[in-house]
Formats: structure tokens, C-alpha cells, sequence
């Protein structure tokens, strides 16, 4: 350790940790991170590349490059000790402990199955980019088999049948991207298989995009009728199988594909940890996003509340809180107490297929190919790095110019 610098630990690789590490003064602290996944993850754009307008490297950034001087240590932390300011953590092999002067806890949250049978053993999630890719292998292998042969008529409608359950931004995103895929790529590939191609989008609510205004909600259900993605509201599923998804209302649902998109839930580290918590189990912060009764402890993301204030758990929220954050340690190791944290809403945009999207600002409603368009540059402007910039521009132009990769490999 460097002389007068005190140890910053944090934990979590995602956009709050990131824009914090991108943010700190490695002069006034060593830096230390711990995450399970060495790279940050740009997840707005995630489900482009499970059907191939985007890949994978382009969307995420090594954390080791993101800040010269960082030590980073690819591990999970299992414990928090503040009495002994200490953090235990699990690499792929062996088990470490770290001290800490400062720790900062980022570690996001998981996914939310509501303790349905058969989810976590047969549904594809969406958070890394390792779920991306097993989507991406699933769609292809729905649609080679079903091309063959040997596959009888019901086998073949039910492995063109893909499901998406959960109808919020990732969920409609998700079921967006795939329709392109099919109508642009697979269409051509597989003519013979286009007629028997079903989405079905499955949401327990009354209606799906419940965070964005009603209008978009109803203009996003119109299009999807339209571009044969069949939307059931008011549709609670009760078990997962490996072919077919039983609701509570006793139907069964045959598909070759289903991507578990409902929510989220604290992880096992937010759970056991002591910090006092709120209801949904998020680890309670001052306006300076200090864990209550703990000067030396600090939480963000979607792990963290800031008392009572009740804030999306987005990548906005998170990308505000790290920037926020990393100028908070920078000011109090100058001697300086920060301001206190306020977030600023810039509204929500998500993908819709077609070339459209749907943005809900503050002075503007929008949807469309116009608006589609501000969406590819708002998100090109909010990549973190210059390579991934430019990576993403690369593939945007050969998806429209040469289509997606339907490689299986």
C-alpha cells in the first residue's frame, strides 16, 4: 500500500462499480476490485447479441483496463466482516480474505423466479453474457431441428414456439430482437419452417411496460399483434418443464425456447450480510450512500435504497450513483464533505422491433423508426469506452448490410 492511501474495496463489476472505478483518483487510494466476472457488461444492449446484431465483445470492457493502477481480483465475495473490516472471498479454486479501510458494495441483485418449479432447471435468464450466448445456440438448435425430417408436425410447431415470460423493458426488448432474427434472417435460411414461427410474450399483469407511459404500453401491444408477437396479460405461470409451460389456469404450453425475464432479487451477499435492510431486502443508505450506522461502508445499484426514496432499479440509477460516488471518496480524501446524492431522470427508451423504439421523456411520448433512431444514439453515447463505440457501429452496419450470423458453434 502507497504511502498515505488508504485500501477502496469494491465489490461488483457492473455499472455502478464501473463508473465509480472510472470516476476515483487512484492517486489518493489503492484500489482494489472483486467480481465474479472480470469485464463490465453494457446490458441495454444485451439483447441485440443474443440473436447476433451485436456481439458479444462489443458490449463489455475488461475491468483491468479500466482504470491504470487497479488490482482486481476475479473471486465472489461470501462475507462481509465490518467489526474486523475484512471481506472472505471464493475464487474458481481457493478462498482469500481482504481488509479494507473503505468498501463499497455493488453486487447488483439476481433473478427473481418466485419460487415456480422447474424454472431454474429449464428457463434461460438474461443478465451475463453467458445467458446471452446460450439463447443465441438454443435458437439456432430450435430451428435446425425442426428443419429436419424425421420431426413430425407437433414436435416442429413446438420448437418454433419461443416463449418470453416477464413483460417489462428486457422482456419486450428480448422478444423484439428475436422477432428481426426470424423475419430477417431465419426466414430466409429456414422458408419452409416461417409459417409454423410463433412468440408468445406471457405477463402475470394487466399489462406489459408498466413503467412507461399507458400510450406506448398500448402502442407497443398494437405493433407486436402486428409483427405475430402474441401478447397474454393476465397470464401467471405456475410450473416450468422442459417442453411446456403449465399456467394457473391448467393450460399447457408447449415451446423450444423460454427466456425467464420477471424481476429481480437481492443476492445471497445482500441477504446474509448485517446492514439494516428495507422490505424488498436492499441494504439501506444515507443521501451520501453510506450504509446506515457505518462511515466506512458505502452501497449502490441495485443492491442499495437511500432510505426512503423509492428509485428504478435501472443502469441510469447505477451509472448516476457510481459517477456520484467516485467524486464523493475523491472530495473526502481532499479533506471536503460532499453534496448530498440526487439522481436526475433523463426518461426510458427500449427496443420494439422493426426499427422502432419507444421513448418516454419528460416533455416528449415517442414511437417509431425516428425514435429508433435516437435510441441507437443515446446508447452509443452512454458505451463507456471508445472500442466499444466503434465495435458497435461495426455491427450495426454488417447486420444491415450482410444480416446476422446464424452460426452455431
Amino acid at each position: 500500500m502507497g504511502s498515505g492511501q488508504k485500501r477502496l474495496l469494491i465489490l461488483g463489476s457492473g455499472f455502478s462499480s464501473f463508473s465509480l472505478l472510472k470516476t476515483i483518483d487512484a492517486q489518493k487510494f489503492e484500489v482494489i476490485v472483486v467480481s465474479p466476472r472480470n469485464h463490465f457488461l453494457f446490458t441495454p444492449l444485451l439483447p441485440s447479441t443474443t440473436v447476433g446484431t451485436i456481439e458479444f465483445r462489443s458490449v463489455v470492457e475488461p475491468v483491468r483496463q479500466a482504470k491504470r493502477g487497479t488490482i482486481f481480483y476475479e473471486a465472489a465475495c461470501t462475507k462481509v466482516d465490518p467489526r474486523r473490516r475484512t471481506v472472505a472471498c471464493k475464487g474458481s479454486d481457493s478462498a482469500f480474505t481482504l481488509a479494507y479501510d473503505a468498501l463499497v458494495i455493488g453486487v447488483g441483485a439476481g433473478v427473481n423466479t418466485y419460487g415456480i418449479p422447474g424454472v431454474v432447471k429449464h428457463a434461460l435468464f438474461l443478465k451475463e453474457v453467458a445467458d446471452a450466448r446460450a439463447i443465441r445456440q438454443r435458437i439456432i438448435e430450435c430451428c435446425e431441428r425442426a428443419s429436419r425430417p424425421d420431426i413430425d408436425d407437433t414436435e416442429r410447431r413446438r420448437l418454433l414456439h419461443f416463449v418470453v415470460v416477464g413483460g417489462g423493458p428486457t422482456g419486450v426488448e428480448f422478444a423484439a430482437e428475436m422477432h428481426d432474427l426470424l423475419r430477417e434472417d431465419l426466414s430466409r435460411a429456414y422458408p419452409l419452417l416461417w409459417n409454423d414461427v410463433r412468440i408468445t410474450l406471457l405477463e402475470a399483469g394487466s399489462s406489459i411496460l408498466t413503467t412507461f407511459d399507458a400510450t406506448l404500453s398500448a402502442y407497443t401491444e398494437r405493433l407486436f399483434r402486428r409483427q405475430r408477437i402474441e401478447v397474454r396479460t393476465r397470464t401467471p405461470v405456475a410450473r416450468l418443464g422442459s417442453d411446456h409451460v403449465t399456467l394457473k389456469n391448467g393450460e399447457r404450453v408447449p415451446y423450444g425456447l423460454l427466456v425467464w425475464s420477471t424481476g429481480v432479487v437481492p443476492r445471497l451477499l445482500t441477504k446474509t450480510c448485517s446492514f439494516q435492510k428495507d422490505s424488498l431486502g436492499r441494504i439501506v443508505t444515507d443521501d451520501r450512500l453510506r450504509v446506515v450506522g457505518r462511515h466506512d461502508v458505502y452501497a449502490f445499484g441495485d443492491c442499495a435504497t437511500i432510505g426512503d426514496l423509492s428509485l428504478p432499479m435501472t443502469a441510469q440509477v447505477a451509472q448516476q450513483q457510481g459517477h456520484y460516488l467516485g467524486i464523493a471518496l475523491n472530495q473526502r480524501a481532499s479533506g471536503k464533505e460532499p453534496r448530498p446524492f440526487r439522481y436526475r431522470h433523463y426518461g426510458m427508451l427500449a427496443y420494439i422491433g422493426g426499427n422502432k423504439a419507444l421513448a418516454d421523456l419528460e416533455k416528449s411520448k415517442t414511437g417509431g423508426f425516428a425514435t429508433f433512431l435516437f435510441w441507437r444514439s443515446v446508447y452509443l453515447t452512454r458505451l463507456m469506452g471508445i472500442k466499444n463505440k466503434m465495435l458497435v457501429m461495426f455491427d450495426w452496419f454488417k447486420t444491415l448490410v450482410f444480416g446476422r450470423d446464424i452460426s452455431r458453434f
